[in-house]
């Protein structure tokens, strides 16, 4: 642009001095005007400040030393090199000023702050300086030059402000517009697996909304690790599962920092309605591409799955209570009508026919792993459900027949190998007959080792002779026939704590045979000969006898049967809680 001072005139020239100050005021004037225009038409302080500063130069040989704005304090004019002590004072007066005034600068004949002015007051001074006062004409100019500066430098603000609010308000509105978006993505997420829960597609339905609102596969895990349902494709023939320790270390981890937690090429959320992890939810994202809204989804299946899990829990647990509560009544003969009521509610069929088995394992302290081995061995090979623990045994109500020894053998396996013995108790053809094949049961489950030293199952039906003997309504004739035959022999035990007893019937069940009698009574064959010497001098029976030989036999499983029966029944313990 060129400087004002070089705007050509627009005033003809006059012969007289009065003529040429008027065509040079005019002339300013016409500069000023077309300076004006071009403020007006910039948007940038500093610009116009620049603009104002080449005008003022050509203004009486003045000088603009700067300008001070109230908003953001001094600003030095191009060229000017304004001491700091003097920017202080200026400062400090401009401050002072309501309006115009002067100001003192060293080494200026003249200096004077010119009030920038807008509509809604002062906001700053230009700082203008002379080697000597102006003329009365080029303070009006300078004046004017204010002016329309003050003008320029408002507007300027205005369109500022202006800027900055359209930019934020574009800003805002991509925040909200995001805001909406991640809304409208939870609204989705939300309504998707609510619908899942609603639907009682369970943990499987779960994993499947997971699985369609983020395109990854989806595991549904029980605490420790086991796989109980899929979603997507990839899943693998042998599900990996880590040690124990290491699985409760990283349920841990997941617990305390309350989110998502990645675990190799997995993302894992937990189902905790409370302080017990239920279920593990996890993301299978080996590749690490897992954002933000996958894991929004993934915390919200977390959170339908904690509830669809207390759900189905709470109703396990009243099935297995109000299951463990008609067994019971059963157990017990109680006719009770709602009895019916609750079993039909549960699905049960009481009018059928029922066997009452009685699984006790190999020590105590394991009811839990018991338990659970034979309710899985039951649903494995269909003999029902009615299963609960009582009295440290575990009781099964079986509506159907099948191989009893497999039936072992799957609860067997259940327990990783260790023992089980059984008593199966005989056929009940309806209610009315559980009471008597539960008894039975515990009574076949009583003389197991008897019948058979080994841990087949042993139904109640082949105890042979000791069924024959426990079913003799009038035990007196028993008690006698025990007594004329073993009488001075338990005396002998009860007196001495010695087993005569137990030994004569092992040597009798074993056919006579040393070797085998002496390995069954864990004892050398001089202690058994021994044994046998001493029963036969306190009894005074032959031993060599056939039919002395087969009465000490039966009167020995006489005795066996007899404590059977009057032992505490098993019936008459409580079931266990839990």
């Amino acid at each position: 642009m060129e400087p004002v001072s070089a705007i050509p005139s627009a005033v003809p020239a006059g012969p007289d001095a009065e003529s040429l100050g008027l065509r040079d005021q005019l002339s300013s004037l016409q500069g000023l005007l077309v300076l004006a225009m071009l403020m007006t038409g910039h948007g940038d302080a500093e610009q116009i400040l620049r603009l104002a500063g080449n005008a003022v130069t050509s203004l009486g040989r003045c000088r603009l030393e700067g300008v001070h704005l109230s908003d953001i304090g001094w600003r030095a004019a191009v060229g000017a090199c304004t001491r700091p002590e003097v920017r202080a004072a200026l400062e400090e007066r401009c401050a002072r000023l309501s309006s115009g005034g002067a100001v003192e600068i060293a080494d200026a004949g003249w200096a004077w702050a010119f009030a920038l002015r807008s509509l809604q007051g002062n906001f700053g001074h230009l700082i203008v300086t002379a080697a000597a006062q102006p003329s009365h004409s080029q303070l009006f100019l300078l004046r004017v030059l204010v002016q329309q500066t003050g003008v320029a430098l408002a507007n300027a603000d205005l369109h500022a402000r202006e800027r900055a609010s359209g930019e934020q308000l574009r800003t805002t509105n991509a925040v909200l517009a995001d805001l909406v978006d991640a809304l409208e993505r939870k609204s989705a997420i939300h309504d998707r697996l609510t619908r899942a829960a609603l639907a009682g597609e369970g943990p499987e339905g779960i994993a499947r909304a997971v699985h369609e609102l983020t395109g990854f596969p989806v595991a549904v895990e029980d605490r420790y690790g086991n796989l109980t349902a899929w979603a997507g494709p990839d899943r693998a023939e042998r599900y990996p599962k880590a040690a124990p320790a290491a699985r409760e270390a990283l349920l841990s981890q997941i617990l305390q920092e309350g989110r998502p937690v990645r675990d190799g090429g997995r993302v894992l959320a937990v189902a905790n309605p409370r302080d017990d992890v239920l279920g593990v939810l996890a993301l299978a994202d080996p590749a690490g591409r897992a954002g933000e809204q996958e894991l929004v989804a993934l915390e919200h299946g977390a959170t339908v799955l904690a509830v669809e899990l207390a759900r189905l829990r709470s109703l396990a647990e009243t099935e297995l209570r109000l299951s463990r509560d008609i067994i019971d009544e059963l157990l017990l003969g109680t006719e009770d009508p709602a009895t019916l009521a609750r079993a039909r509610a549960l699905g049960y069929d009481l009018e059928r026919p029922y066997r009452v088995l009685v699984v006790e394992g190999p020590k105590s302290g394991e009811d839990d792993a018991l338990l659970h081995a034979v309710r899985r061995a039951a649903r494995d090979l269909g003999v029902g459900s009615l299963v609960v623990s009582r009295a440290g045994a575990v009781v099964v109500l079986a509506d159907a027949e099948t191989s009893w020894d497999a039936f072992r053998a799957a609860v067997v396996r259940g327990l990783g190998g260790r023992r089980c013995r059984i008593g199966a108790g005989s056929r009940a053809d309806d209610r009315s007959g559980v009471p008597r094949s539960y008894r039975e049961a515990c009574l076949a489950l009583r003389l197991h080792p008897l019948a058979h030293g080994d841990d087949r199952v042993i139904e109640y039906d082949e105890l042979g002779v000791y069924q024959l003997l426990a079913e003799v309504e009038n035990l007196s004739g028993v008690e006698r026939y025990v007594r004329r035959w073993l009488g001075t022999l338990l005396d002998y035990d009860t007196r001495r704590r010695s087993e005569l007893v137990r030994t004569v019937s092992r040597f009798l069940e074993c056919g006579g045979a040393y070797d085998a009698t002496a390995a069954a009574l864990a004892v050398g064959r001089s202690t058994l000969r021994y044994r046998l010497q001493r029963i036969r001098d306190i009894s005074g029976h032959d031993l060599a006898d056939p039919d002395t030989r087969f009465n000490l036999q039966l009167a020995t499983r006489a005795w066996y049967t007899l404590r059977a029966l009057h032992a505490e029944p098993t019936a008459r313990h409580p079931a266990r809680s839990g």
